[in-house]
């Protein structure tokens, strides 16, 4: 149990829970990621000798691509499932303590994948691909919620961002330890596919030390003391009223309200566009492409003409470049808005995807396209940094109250991971099939998701849930906003009555 001198609280106490929070959650994605790249030929060595030894069958090539493919996108599929369990934990166990439950996923599937070389096993790769998959889909939801729930609202933009970095970081994290001169040789790759555990037990044994969340606390609990006390200990001083009257006014507004379902959203016309825009955004996040580019990076790199003993000391430089755009997304999102740089973030993607189409089309005939190849993928890469990486997970808990945000997050969390599934197992054939052009498709789905956000995502940055709300009544009820706007007011002075009672 923390001492007394820690409830006190610092500055430096949000900090350490943002880093301990994220080095167990989403650091664990881009981390798994990035780790299958390296031992891509010696599992699938692996998985041909299997098939040969037990049932006598030498696999033709694209059989095999098609198990590594599997291997690979099975991942997407346990984060799907992690994405629709995690809005029911955090409702039962709270913020914190799903974050802890959910390393139970990793653990065991560490387990699985260190033991599947001696097992002679590629079974056991599979069910650890999506054990850990659902590790990530449960961090991918509940750590966003819990930055976004605990942080003051002038740094609630940076801290939920912090995630995106975490995941950038995870992916750099996960491209050095892949190298071949560390664990991505021909005899370690099983201990590559299990570090994943190692973050995992930083998480459990630091994690327990910090505050639930104190929206949690106050609005699901009802334990207002337990809310003052975690407000002090992560502010590092006395609680302003204001930020507990916000609270407060949220709580009262749901009062007597049990938590949404995910598909009662969808009958909600007051959370109609709330809901459609974090299904586009959400779903844009992965028809980019981007994360394929991690998943596949030799194709990719093979494509734009890279020797392929260079490929692996290239592809660090992408992770280097999405982390180094997420800081920057990091210290520009409260000066700049959410609006903005999502906006801009895919606007660029789309000039640099038709430019990377262009120099594969001359590469045969023009010796420096190469290069200006693989300045097109840093450049992509760090457009999206900048822009989707980040903004895309802060918005659910910005435009969504506290009763309909676990089941907002579940529906966005799904979106994510049924599209990540969709790229990962279609970009190898798009490669393979459009050569050149495989990356104009993505240029077509930036382009439509950058208008989308221009024309219809109000800013967010500095606003109360309840001013972001009336912006979104606009849309919602189109047609309507004089009655809308009585039944505002009604309800806010019911809100007053209520609060002052």
């Amino acid at each position: 149990m923390p001492s007394a001198e820690a409830q006190k609280g610092s500055p430096l106490t949000l900090v350490l829970m943002v880093a301990s929070a994220a080095i167990g959650g989403t650091l664990q994605y881009g981390y798994n990621l990035a780790i299958m790249n390296a031992p891509t030929i010696f599992i699938q060595t692996f998985v041909n000798e299997t098939f040969l030894e037990r049932w006598d069958i030498q696999l033709e090539d694209y059989q095999v691509t098609l198990v590594w493919t599997i291997i690979v996108s099975i991942f997407s599929l346990g984060g799907l499932i992690g994405a629709l369990i995690a809005g029911p934990m955090t409702i039962r166990f709270g913020r914190k303590k799903c974050l802890l439950l959910n390393n139970i996923f990793l653990m065991a599937g560490a387990l699985l994948a260190v033991t599947s070389r001696a097992a002679k096993s590629f079974e056991m790769i599979i069910i650890s691909r999506v054990l850990v998959g659902i590790n990530a889909g449960i961090s991918m939801n509940v750590q966003p919620m819990y930055f976004g729930e605990s942080a003051p609202k002038h740094l609630r933009g940076a801290i939920s961002l912090s995630s995106a970095v975490f995941t950038a970081f995870g992916v750099v994290l996960g491209q050095v330890v892949g190298l071949r001169e560390i664990l991505g040789s021909e005899p370690c790759w099983q201990y590559l596919l299990a570090s994943n555990a190692i973050p995992g037990f930083i998480q459990l044994v630091t994690l327990p030390w910090f505050p639930e969340s104190p929206r949690y606390l106050l609005i699901d609990r009802g334990d207002k003391e337990a809310c003052i006390k975690a407000l002090r200990r992560l502010r590092g001083c006395d609680v302003q009223n204001c930020e507990l009257d916000e609270i407060l006014q949220e709580q009262a507004e749901t009062r007597g309200m049990r938590p949404s379902r995910p598909w009662e959203l969808f009958a909600d016309r007051s959370v109609r566009w709330q809901l459609i825009t974090v299904m586009i955004i959400s779903s844009a996040m992965q028809l980019c492409g981007n994360d394929s580019i991690y998943f596949y990076a030799s194709y990719v790199f093979k494509e734009a003409g890279v020797a392929a003993d260079k490929i692996q000391y290239i592809t660090v430089g992408t992770g280097t470049c999405e982390f180094t755009a997420c800081i920057m997304c990091n210290l520009l999102i409260e000066r700049l808005g959410r609006r903005l740089m999502l906006m801009g973030g895919f606007i660029l993607m789309t000039i640099w995807a038709v430019v990377f189409t262009i120099s594969l089309w001359f590469e045969s005939s023009v010796s420096w396209m190469s290069y200006l190849s693989m300045a097109c993928i840093f450049t992509y890469i760090l457009s999206f940094g900048m822009g989707p990486a980040g903004v895309t997970g802060v918005l659910p808990t910005e435009i969504f109250n506290q009763t309909a945000r676990p089941a907002a997050y579940m529906i966005a969390g799904s979106m994510m991971w049924i599209n990540l599934f969709i790229t990962g197992m279609l970009f190898p054939f798009l490669v393979r099939e459009l050569s050149e052009f495989c990356f104009v498709p993505f240029a077509a789905v930036c382009l439509l998701s950058a208008l989308y956000v221009g024309l219809f995502l109000p800013e967010t940055k500095g606003k109360s849930l309840s001013a972001i709300t009336s912006e979104f009544h606009r849309l919602n009820f189109k047609g309507q906003e004089e009655k809308c706007g009585s039944q505002a007011q009604y309800r806010l002075a019911e809100v007053r009555l209520s609060t002052d009672l």
